[in-house]
């Protein structure tokens, strides 16, 4: 055999290809057909300056659970949820996303500052997903906020002094102190504030029973009668303590990790960084719901089927029968084809003169008649056989028959006369 086509070859291409094709199906219902979301925003895949793509692999060097989610439906799990939206994201999005979570999970929302563009085409030694910060400014929702997530946020640059920030037994500098986003004024609780003495984090003060952040403020803390048993929103103002920018200082990569710990109120939650407020959410559709549970237990079952299909199919014994003719040659072939379809269209009766004939006829030129006269072949069976049935009864007998037994009994019994009157 060729070696192209032997078969551990032939049976790995098939592997290969279906493989291939399972996830190219998974892919597309997952929505990453694209260039990916690394489109240098200020998200948790985003690798630029402004991107949170080192806070998250910072946590899973900690030891969190973390998952950067395009599913919508995670706004509602348990879990601490981390949104991290655009200038351009619309307040009443963001406070229906955060309103659902109140009796979910705690969340943990980090404003947007930075206006960022994409490196022009050449740049050198420019990695996928780095930009330039072409400005910053206060997020546009801020002012539509209302209730407990009011707040007047504004960038402002601050002036000289021991350290740009300061809060949870943390110090130091910010990366840039001349565009720094504080809280002016809302009703939140600081824990991380700057050196002009506005919060740069802190979390909704909304009578929660938030015993746990309220330690770290260094707040009395409600009694259990005054308080509501609900989840924590906390807020982080100022985007340089915790994006890629951020990162590259020990003490802010610290405070953000305790702001992280702080935001789940001393439960381990799995961590969500939410994508789907920065345009990159994926739509649900028929694949997305083949390979999610409970859908995902019926798609592996197929695929099994599938591979026991083709296994079998792959090694079967011995090579493929040779389709026989539907009608075969030879004269003994098409009079059993005729009889099967007399006996199939029933009318087999119709048989018995016609064969009645055609036995009269062989037995007059077995004796020599002029004529297939059934008294003249009685007449002279009765010469040559005195012992058999007349002719003219086996025949009438044979004309009288209905159902096919009693039909095949006569005919039987004239095929016999025939051998008797040639012996």
């Amino acid at each position: 055999m060729n070696g192209a086509f032997n078969p551990r070859t032939v049976l790995g291409v098939l592997v290969v290809g279906a493989l291939a094709f399972l996830a190219m199906l998974w892919f597309i219902g997952q929505g990453d057909t694209g260039s990916g979301p690394d489109n240098g925003e200020a998200h948790a895949a985003g690798h630029g300056l402004a991107g949170y793509a080192g806070l998250a692999d910072l946590l899973e060097r900690q030891g969190y659970e973390v998952e950067r989610s395009r599913n919508p439906g995670r706004l509602d799990d348990e879990v601490l949820l981390v949104l991290t939206p655009t200038p351009w994201t619309d307040a009443d999005d963001l406070a229906e996303a955060i309103g659902k979570r109140r009796y979910a999970g705690p969340t943990l929302v980090i404003l947007p500052k930075w206006y960022a563009l994409p490196l022009p085409g050449g740049t050198k030694d420019a990695k996928k997903g780095w930009v330039r910060l072409a400005g910053a400014g206060a997020p546009g929702f801020a002012k539509d906020l209302e209730d407990q997530l009011e707040m007047a946020v504004k960038v402002e640059a601050l002036k000289g002094g021991p350290a740009d920030w300061q809060g949870l037994g943390l110090a130091g500098a910010l990366p840039d102190r001349g565009k720094v986003l504080g809280l002016d004024g809302g009703p939140f609780v600081g824990l991380v504030s700057d050196s002009a003495g506005r919060d740069l984090v802190g979390f909704a003060d909304d009578r929660g029973c938030y015993a746990v952040l309220e330690d770290a403020a260094g707040v009395e803390p409600l009694g259990e009668d005054e308080c509501e048993a609900k989840w924590a929103v906390t807020v982080a103002f100022e985007p340089d303590l915790f994006n890629n920018w951020g990162m590259a200082d020990r003490n802010r990569a610290q405070l953000a990790a305790r702001v992280v710990d702080l935001a789940s109120e001393g439960e381990d939650f799995p961590i969500v960084f939410d994508l789907t407020l920065a345009g990159l959410g994926g739509q649900r559709n028929l694949l997305t719901l083949a390979f999610t549970p409970p859908f995902l237990a019926a798609t592996l079952c197929l695929i099994l089927a599938l591979g026991i299909v083709a296994w079998r199919a792959f090694g079967r014994f011995g090579p493929p029968l040779h389709e026989g003719r539907a009608v075969a040659f030879g004269k003994t072939q098409l009079a059993a084809n005729s009889a099967g379809f007399l006996r199939r269209s029933g009318r087999l009766h119709l048989l018995a003169a016609p064969y009645a004939a055609m036995i009269a006829r062989r037995l007059a030129n077995a004796f020599g008649l002029r004529s297939a006269d059934p008294r003249a072949i009685d007449a002279a069976l009765a010469r040559r056989a005195p012992d058999a049935a007349p002719f003219s009864t086996l025949a009438a007998r044979l004309e009288a028959a209905r159902g096919p037994n009693e039909l095949l009994r006569a005919a039987h019994a004239l095929h016999t006369l025939e051998r008797t009157a040639r012996l």
